[in-house]
Parts: structure tokens; C-alpha cells; sequence
């Protein structure tokens, strides 16, 4: 504030000492100071209000949009000049002021709005993040499964996952096509997906964008999430084991959450005891299946007369498959 009325006093004392050296009135003088300052008031908090709204990457393209367009339209003008045209001379201006407005003005538009898809802005000013990484490593493009499955929201509240999350328009569709279902389980899926979107949407410290990227020739959403990927140089995050497959065969990055909460379980080893609750039957004769607070599957052998109780058990082995962690223990009082 106090650089602005520096900047202030000297252009009204520059617009006084100017006037009063060309013999001006001082009425004169007073108003061209007004004026001054009045003009450079404005001007400063135009700079200031531009600075903090639009990037510099966004202020860039719209100056080499603008350059380009008013090219263009200097060379469409040129070339309407040179036609035989029976057109008085001030229609003549009339219409070329307009092929230069509307004309730059499409091509400055065009660059802000597609700034992030134009290779040339890209290697002048690479887009940045919070973090300030290029665009290409930080975004994550999230699939259907995960944002149904809701835990995506709870992982980017703890700042283990930084940079954007792309919400592609495809999966935004699908989710609205599993929430319109006639089953009501598809149902009540798709409107958690789009509730969870809408949590993390409106939650500040989590940056969501929206992407209207497609794929028209592509018909199946893993697919088009694929190349997708690949475009924008990002990761996938999901939880579907086939997506995960197909997408480190293609050399894209992929983060799964399951694999997240896998390793995130407890260790447990041969000869640890535990408590446990047997819910069920197991597939041999004599089994029976309990689950640990983080759904981790015990397999009890021996356990079948125990059903519906909780024992103690003693760990025997620890198998660990992609669909996640069985245990296998023994009846600690056998």
C-alpha cells in the first residue's frame, strides 16, 4: 500500500512540474494532477487485480494468441484488399476492423482456453503444482472403482497423495449411468461415488479437475483411461486388478489401493497368538473362517465345533496372494 502512494506522489509531482514548466493555469494544473493520479490509481489496481487472478502461463498465451490472430487477420485482410471488389472506402475500413477483432480475439481465445494442450507453452512456462512439479508427474487420474470404493478421499485427507486428481467426463458418465441403475445395489454405489466426489470437490486442501478429454473411437471406459494416461503423462489410481494389469503392460504408472492396504496391515508372524471370532465354515472338513478388524481372512483348522464363538488361536503360516493376506492358525487350546 505504501509503494502504491509512492508511485502516486511521484506521477501527480511529474504531471505538476510538467504543466507548471509550460505555462499552464493552475487551474489547469490541478485538474491534469487529478487526473494523474486518478489514471494511475486505476492503472495499479488493474496490474494488481491481473497479477493475482490469471497465471503467467495464462497471461502468456492470451499475448501469443492475440500476436497470432491479428496476424492472421492482417493476412485475410491483404488478401481481401487485393479482390475487385466494388466496396466504398469506409466500408472497406469497416470491415477490416472487424476481421481484426473478431479474428484476434477467436485465436486469443482459443490459446487460453486449450493453454495446457499447446506444446509451445508447455516448453516456455511448464505448468506447475502446489508442489512445483511439471503437470505430467502430478496428476492422477482416478477410475470408477476407486472413487466408489470412498477410501481415495480418507488417503488425500492425510497428504500422502499430492498433485491433481482428474476426474475423467467419461467416468463421470459411467458413474451417473451405475447411479440411474435399476438395481438398487448399482444404485446406492453410484450415488456413493458421486457423493465422495462432491466431499473432495469441495474440500480446499484436495486439487480436483474436471477433464473433457475423450475418446470417441474407444468404447470401454479402461481403455479410454489408458490412453488417457499416456496423453497426459499421469498415474492411475484404482483398485480393479485387470485395470492395474493392462496398465503397467501399456508403461503406465499405476497406484492401487488394495496393494496400499495390503501393505499397510499388520505384520503377523508363525507362532503369534490372537484372538479371532469364527463366522463361518471353511472349504475342508473341520475349518472355520474368522476375519480381523482390517477383513483379513484366519483360516482356523479344527475350528468347525468352535462356530460362532471367539477363540484364541496360534498363527501356523501367512499367505500372501494379490487379492490380499490368509492366515492360517490352529486352535491355540488344541
Amino acid at each position: 500500500m505504501i509503494a502504491i502512494f509512492r508511485i502516486l506522489f511521484i506521477l501527480t509531482s511529474v504531471m505538476f512540474t510538467c504543466l507548471y514548466y509550460i505555462n499552464v493555469s493552475l487551474q489547469a494544473v490541478l485538474i491534469g494532477g487529478i487526473v494523474a493520479a486518478f489514471v494511475a490509481l486505476v492503472t495499479i489496481i488493474v496490474i494488481e487485480y491481473v497479477s493475482h487472478t490469471f497465471s503467467a502461463r495464462l497471461l502468456l498465451s492470451a499475448i501469443i494468441g492475440l500476436i497470432i490472430g491479428l496476424f492472421l487477420a492482417h493476412m485475410m485482410t491483404l488478401a481481401f484488399s487485393s479482390l475487385p471488389l466494388a466496396i466504398s472506402q469506409s466500408h472497406a475500413t469497416v470491415i477490416r476492423a472487424l476481421v481484426y477483432h473478431i479474428v484476434g480475439f477467436a485465436i486469443m481465445l482459443f490459446f487460453v482456453i486449450n493453454n495446457e494442450d499447446i506444446a509451445l507453452l508447455n516448453k516456455i512456462i511448464p505448468e506447475k503444482t502446489e508442489g512445483g512439479k511439471e503437470n505430467g508427474g502430478s496428476y492422477k487420474i482416478l477410475d470408477t472403482s476407486v472413487i466408489i470404493d470412498g477410501r481415495i478421499a480418507d488417503i488425500c485427507d492425510t497428504g500422502f497423495i499430492e498433485g491433481i486428481l482428474v476426474i475423467p467426463n467419461f467416468v463421470l458418465n459411467e458413474l451417473q449411468m451405475i447411479a440411474d441403475s435399476a438395481d438398487s445395489i448399482k444404485r446406492n454405489r453410484g450415488r456413493r461415488g458421486l457423493d465422495i466426489l462432491n466431499k473432495m470437490q469441495k474440500d480446499q486442501s484436495i486439487m480436483v479437475k474436471i477433464s473433457d478429454m475423450d475418446f470417441p473411437e474407444i468404447s470401454e471406459v479402461d481403455a479410454k483411461l489408458v490412453k488417457l494416461a499416456k496423453v497426459m503423462k499421469a498415474v492411475i489410481i484404482t483398485n480393479d486388478f485387470n485395470l492395474n494389469k493392462v496398465a503397467e503392460f501399456h508403461g503406465v504408472h499405476v497406484l492401487n489401493i488394495n496393494q496400499l492396504s495390503n501393505a499397510l496391515k499388520p505384520i503377523v508372524l508363525p507362532g503369534e497368538e490372537m484372538n479371532v471370532s469364527l463366522i463361518k465354515e471353511g472349504k475342508d472338513q473341520n475349518q472355520a473362517i474368522g476375519y480381523l478388524d482390517d477383513g483379513t481372512m484366519v483360516v482356523v483348522e479344527n475350528g468347525r465345533r468352535r462356530l460362532n464363538h471367539e477363540v484364541d488361536v496360534t498363527v501356523t503360516s501367512v499367505l500372501q496372494t494379490t487379492a490380499g493376506r490368509m492366515i492360517f492358525a490352529r486352535l491355540k487350546e488344541d
